[in-house]
């Protein structure tokens, strides 16, 4: 009995204290009917994975307040006061103000599309490094392209260069720890995101990093969708691996420089407020305007979300969209269908088979319908899996980075995201989708419409899982 009562305490407790967070009610309804219909399983996952990070934080405010000043002083003379596109301005300042993320002149943005090209540039950046490599990304693999990368981290190391790599854990769970002890031995320092062990006796488990970020020597980074694993390169399931990555060299890479340092800050109790990982960039002539942005589950704000509605609410003539997911949050959904039923020609396009579930493909489609009758238009990727995450419009503005158009990344995750402002680079990301619309079947809304019932139900039924994909 007294078990019994403690018991039924403890869950009286939880649904008290989830509803004295004022959380999104959607995500609240979910916790409050699982753990009521399921109660051990529902409290388990709650415990688990059902925390609200918000106030909690990465970084404290002084530390982080150390690599900002280091990041202007060196930078005092590309920081823009605004867009040279006007139109832009309230964009730009609401992410600076959310984000402490400037808005840099001056940088030059080179944009891939296939891994090879990628790995190859960035192989060569590594190797020309003279003072600090930096690294994080969500998944590195002991394959022979994540050995290649390894063998050339511990060269640079052994020459006296500062390596620093970073890995999610639960990511990397399969991957071999003899992997990783060989770059340590190399003298390559390495730190797991949220280590298993502990993370498993706490609550953050559901605590990701999805952020890919490379930093060379301050001058030169790398940010995108893509991790380094075989599969990147080959493709998985007979058909590519559709991905965006780009390489950014300028004075916007101290940002990378300081979403990458934070992040290290947390995991390996090191705070590197030192000026020698802020070197005095130089704007390119005729670069590119660029604010690199992060988000992630102990910001006060979802800047990445946020900066994706409001420009979703300024296009004007078009909005092309790649991501690998589709389950958008109320506010994103809401500016994409307002967008389309005010003329504006919005396109998603996403994979037709899903490299985890099926679920997360149902769960896509069960947006379809609605997002359609507003005039959304939406492309299957046919001749691989398409991992890329872009949002490009009017041929004025593009953001690519590591944030997916679903709950986990737009609210769970650490993602981080390249805004940039330029017409030549947004023309130029235009033409890559409608290249790879060549390769995509249209959704036809009067086809969609007659898909069998069981579809839809699975599609329906998939959704309701969409607060913990």
């Amino acid at each position: 009995m007294f078990f019994e009562i403690l018991y039924f305490a403890i869950i009286v407790s939880t649904i008290v204290f989830m509803i004295m967070e004022n959380r999104n009610p959607q995500i609240s309804i979910f916790w409050f009917m699982l753990i009521v219909m399921l109660p051990v399983v529902g409290l388990i996952l709650f415990l688990f994975i059902g925390k609200d990070y918000r106030h909690s934080r990465v970084i404290s405010q002084p530390e982080l307040d150390q690599l900002t000043a280091l990041r202007n002083q060196s930078n005092a003379t590309t920081i823009a006061q605004q867009p040279s596109n006007d139109k832009y301005t309230k964009l730009s300042k609401m992410m600076c103000t959310a984000n402490d993320s400037p808005l840099f002149n001056g940088n030059e943005v080179n944009i891939y599309t296939d891994f090879s090209s990628m790995f190859e540039n960035l192989i060569a950046d590594i190797r020309a490094a003279k003072h600090f490599v930096h690294i994080q990304f969500y998944i590195i693999t002991d394959d022979e392209v994540g050995q290649q990368l390894g063998n050339l981290l511990i060269e640079k190391a052994r020459e006296g260069v500062d390596v620093r790599l970073m890995f999610d854990s639960w990511a990397n769970l399969t991957i071999s720890k003899k992997f990783y002890n060989k770059l340590s031995e190399g003298g390559v320092k390495v730190q797991s995101f949220l280590k298993l062990i502990p993370s498993l006796m706490t609550r953050d488990v559901n605590c990701r990093t999805h952020r890919k970020i490379v930093v060379i020597d301050g001058h030169t980074g790398y940010t995108g969708g893509m991790n380094i694993a075989k599969r990147y390169r080959d493709g998985i399931n007979n058909g590519v691996w559709r991905d965006t990555h780009i390489r950014l060299h300028g004075p916007a890479v101290s940002q990378l420089e300081i979403a990458l340092l934070a992040d290290w800050r947390f995991c390996a109790k090191e705070l590197l407020a030192q000026s020698v990982y802020f070197p005095t960039i130089e704007s390119i002539a005729r670069g590119a305007q660029c604010q690199v942005v992060t988000s992630g589950p102990m910001d006060e704000w979802n800047t990445v979300m946020q900066g994706m509605v409001q420009i979703v609410a300024q296009s004007r003539t078009y909005l092309y969209l790649q991501t690998p997911y589709f389950i958008p949050t109320q506010p994103l959904l809401l500016a994409l269908k307002n967008a389309a039923l005010a003329g504006v020609d919005v396109r998603v396009m996403l994979p037709a088979k899903n490299d985890r579930s099926s679920i997360m493909i149902y769960a896509s489609m069960s947006y379809f319908r609605e997002a359609m009758q507003a005039g959304i238009k939406f492309y299957l990727y046919e001749k691989g899996f398409l991992h890329a995450k872009t949002m490009v419009c009017d041929d004025e503005f593009v953001t690519i980075g590591s944030t997916n158009i679903d709950s986990r990344s737009l609210e769970q995750n650490f993602e981080v995201n390249a805004f940039i402002y330029d017409s030549t680079i947004a023309s130029h990301q235009r033409d890559i989708f409608i290249a790879d619309q060549s390769a995509c079947s249209h959704v036809k809304p009067d086809e969609w419409e007659h898909r069998p019932i069981w579809q839809r139900f699975i599609e329906s039924l998939s959704r309701l899982l969409t607060p913990i994909l």
